[in-house]
């Protein structure tokens, strides 16, 4: 364990879903922490009024908790760096953003938007590159102060300097180093007074002791941007990590939200709030996102969260795009899945037959799981393989009661051969019935997928199915031999 604590921020917008992107910076940053016995602190950058989505920020932190990952500070628990909202942090960025204008570091801009569209396009028709081309930074500073009094629309843009260069060094990456010329004014405040990122997350990573910063590659180019004004204001700068893109599942192309609804109809989702319902477990996507731009070696791949808290380090991280594969994802979901003790794996399927409107017992389920456990890949897949268990009665389709080569007539007389044999079982059970109906298979020259099909079908209602026999011990031997009967009418009417 480092000596030095670490302080890391997950700082999202509340103007959409969580997705895997931001989930996975959630990790690493909790990884962090909890490695080095530091805190993980929540901070919501809520600044972009108009985008904000109701809900958004509760969903957030609904997906975090499923996840494992709670906080140690945020804006439900507070902490002693707050408030954690950055809606509610406004005059602490206007007073920085007056420090940087008086030390000539940040200027008062009028410009209209119309003004700046004309320069924009101006600069394209003369190919280059748009900018912001410093009419208010020549500004007499006791003018521009006279301007904002009589209350002119202004914003307030940071002074780049405009001479030499600025080198960064990103913990992935190594050195940056950028021409200054080349970076523009950025705007630091917006006419409404509400701080822009680049001011108000460099003045809550410094006012929160943050000690890293862990975000998305698309904040590498303004990277120089937000180190200097961690410098204008002479504050040391945290350890800057810029993490890997996530690319399609093709490997061709970053991968966005628009994507998402093409996902889910093939049962996949980018959206943290979507994999309880599509079955999978939060400690397999943990691994699983894990593994996207980290490694711990060459060869192992199943990590509990703990294992991760043990065995992560910012020095494996990779900075080489990741495709997001979802292979892996089912993969590592049945590793989790049969890693769970029985009565816990029965406990978190119990939900998904609930929302079929099965009405799962726990007593049969706990029967259940252990022949289920190492069939399923996902969770939302029990009610599908097992359901049968809880339904009343079953009603097969006579083409699936009708076994491969024989007619329905024929097959009539199988399923009165097999309720024969196991109405004169001693008992329901696997032991006491399967000798006897391997018997019944001999005696009529047939092969036991002919006769168990028969059988599988009319008990269970699936030509695939969990252990029969073992399932025919949980239905109960009353059950069974009514639903044999049954079955034995269907064939007998068709054929």
């Amino acid at each position: 364990m480092s000596s030095v604590p670490a302080r890391v921020r997950f700082a999202p917008s509340p103007t959409g879903h969580l997705h895997l992107g931001g989930a996975r910076t959630a990790l690493y940053d909790y990884l962090l922490a909890k490695q080095t016995g530091g805190q993980f602190i929540l901070r919501i950058e809520d600044t972009d009024r108009r985008r904000l989505v109701p809900g958004a920020e509760e969903e957030i932190m609904s997906g975090l908790r499923w996840l494992g990952l709670q906080w140690d500070e945020g804006p439900d628990i507070g902490g002693p760096y707050g408030p954690y909202r950055q809606s509610e942090r406004k005059e602490l960025y206007q007073q920085y953003a007056n420090q940087l204008i008086e030390n000539d570091q940040a200027f008062y801009c009028f410009c209209t938007s119309d003004r700046l569209e004309r320069v924009r396009t101006e600069q394209q028709k003369a190919k280059m590159i748009p900018h912001y081309d410093g009419t208010c930074r020549r500004l007499d500073k006791d003018e521009a102060r006279r301007r904002v009094n009589a209350g002119e629309p202004h914003v307030i843009r940071f002074k780049t300097p405009r001479e030499g260069s600025i080198t960064v060094k990103d913990v992935l990456r190594g050195e940056i180093t950028v021409e200054n010329r080349t970076i523009d004014d950025y705007i630091l405040v917006k006419s409404d007074g509400l701080a822009l990122y680049h001011l108000a997350a460099m003045v809550d990573d410094h006012l929160m002791k943050i000690t890293h910063v862990i975000r998305g590659s698309e904040w590498l180019p303004t990277l120089p941007l937000h180190s200097h004004i961690h410098r204008a204001l002479g504050w040391e700068e945290p350890q800057w990590v810029h993490l890997s893109v996530f690319l399609k599942p093709t490997g061709k192309g970053k991968m966005s939200k628009r994507e998402a609804a093409d996902l889910i109809k093939d049962g996949h989702s980018i959206f943290v709030k979507d994999f309880t319902g599509l079955g999978y477990l939060p400690e397999a996507v943990v691994n699983w996102i894990t593994l996207m731009g980290w490694s711990y070696d060459d060869h192992t791949e199943f990590f509990s969260l703990q294992d991760l808290v043990e065995k992560y380090s910012l020095e494996r991280l990779n900075p080489s795009p990741a495709a997001i594969n979802f292979t892996k994802l089912d993969h590592f979901n049945g590793l989790h899945i049969r890693s769970l003790p029985v009565a816990e794996f029965s406990q978190r399927i119990k939900p998904y037959f609930t929302a079929t409107g099965l009405n799962a017992d726990d007593a049969t389920l706990n029967k259940i799981a252990p022949i289920i456990q190492e069939r399923v890949a996902t969770l939302d897949e029990a009610p599908e393989i097992a359901g049968f268990f809880f339904r009343p009665a079953v009603e097969p389709q006579v083409e699936e009661l009708t076994a491969k080569g024989l007619t329905a007539a024929q097959s009539a007389d199988v399923a009165r051969r097999s309720l024969a044999v196991l109405e004169s079982a001693p008992e329901m059970t696997a032991a006491a019935a399967e000798p006897p109906m391997r018997a019944l298979v001999e005696e009529l020259g047939l092969s036991a997928g002919q006769v168990f099909g028969i059988l599988r079908t009319a008990v269970t209602g699936q030509k695939v199915s969990p252990p029969l026999f073992e399932s025919m011990e949980i239905i109960g031997r009353e059950e069974v031999l009514k639903r044999v009967r049954r079955a034995i009418e269907l064939l007998e009417r068709a054929g």
